[in-house]
């Protein structure tokens, strides 16, 4: 029978001589379940470290296993193989299985987790009262809130009504396929357009809440975040905002409650002292929403303004859309809102920078 020769020939040789020791194949199968520190690999195969961590060189060597730092630690884990590798080691860990070993390796493993999980239950415990202010110190504060953009469509289009300098317009657009930001002022907008500058989705348009320059039905999801306390007419605001919205689309309100702080007026430039309860859900239902809640924010520590709350609300259906109020100059129609621009019937108007 010839003999075998070439790479291949040999590369089967190497492994099965790696595979041949024992002490190997028991780290092998505890690492094919389990990522592992060399002490904790030490008190389950109860081996010295140098041992364990010459047999941990020969099997990442031959690539059966990989490994990370972690601190002054070093954690292993198994290496996916090809089919070849595959093979042969589901006919070793068949053997393995059944040996001597592989039982009480099994239980100190369990133990060793088990201890491991202990370890972290008692971390979190002394660090509860901490915890918040150790996480902010890492990662920031609002994190969590920041990871629910994921919950965002990737096809959909955004609308960032009275959208200022365009904070929420520049989380919001990596998330989605196109964001609308309008705005009346030029001073904002010129902020705006800096700080989204870089982000090709984001449509800066100049435009009035009353009459947004945003063709009807094409909006998925709008944002009025702490808008209205600036309008002379919410409710119109609102079913402008319904009128650019899709059936089924989704206004999200954040708003101030109702309070008494009179100096707002002059140095903030407030037309309304917040809201009361239930005025935002009132208006909501006249201007044709659907589904509408609203609950309190927790405020933050550091805040000293008044408190907040979010409204959400659904566009209805066509039926629910086509209904008017009767206002004091007439039945408001879904067009009426809208301010025609020269050259432009559609209103939508693009901002650009001089």
């Amino acid at each position: 029978m010839p003999a075998m020769a070439g790479p291949d020939a040999r590369s089967v040789f190497d492994r099965l001589q790696t595979l041949a020791d024992e002490t190997r194949v028991r780290l092998l199968l505890l690492l094919e379940e389990h990522e592992l520190t060399v002490t904790e690999l030490c008190d389950i195969v109860q081996l010295p470290q140098s041992t364990v961590s010459r047999h941990l060189k020969t099997l990442a060597a031959g690539g059966w296993v990989r490994s990370r730092a972690e601190g002054t630690s070093r954690h292993y884990r198994w290496a996916e193989q090809a089919a070849e590798a595959a093979e042969l080691w589901a006919v070793v860990r068949e053997r393995a299985r059944a040996g001597a070993h592989a039982g009480a390796d099994a239980e100190r493993a369990r133990t060793v987790l088990s201890e491991r999980r202990e370890r972290s239950r008692a971390f979190f415990s002394s660090a509860a009262a901490d915890w918040d202010v150790l996480r902010d110190a890492l990662f920031g504060t609002g994190i969590e809130l920041r990871a629910l953009l994921g919950l965002l469509d990737p096809a959909w289009t955004v609308a960032d009504l009275g959208a200022g300098t365009g904070a929420l317009s520049g989380r919001l657009a990596p998330w989605v396929d196109r964001v609308i930001a309008v705005d009346g002022s030029d001073e904002m907008l010129e902020a705006l357009h800096r700080r989204t500058s870089g982000q090709r989705n984001v449509d800066v348009r100049r435009g009035e809440l009353e009459a947004l320059p945003i063709t009807d039905a094409t909006v998925d999801i709008a944002f009025l975040i702490l808008v209205l306390h600036y309008v002379v007419e919410p409710r119109d605001v609102l079913a402008e905002a319904l009128r650019v919205l899709r059936p089924g689309g989704r206004l999200i309100v954040v708003e101030m409650r109702e309070h008494d702080r009179e100096e707002y007026r002059a140095e903030m430039g407030h037309v309304w002292p917040g809201f009361a309860e239930g005025q935002l859900e009132a208006w909501a239902a006249w201007a044709g929403f659907v589904d509408i809640r609203s609950t309190g924010l927790a405020p933050a520590i550091e805040a000293r303004g008044p408190g907040l709350f979010v409204a959400t609300m659904r566009a209805g259906d066509e039926k629910a859309r086509d209904r008017r109020r009767e206002t004091k100059g007439g039945r408001r129609t879904a067009g009426d809102g809208r301010r025609e621009r020269r050259g432009d019937p559609s209103g939508e108007v693009a901002w650009k920078a001089d």
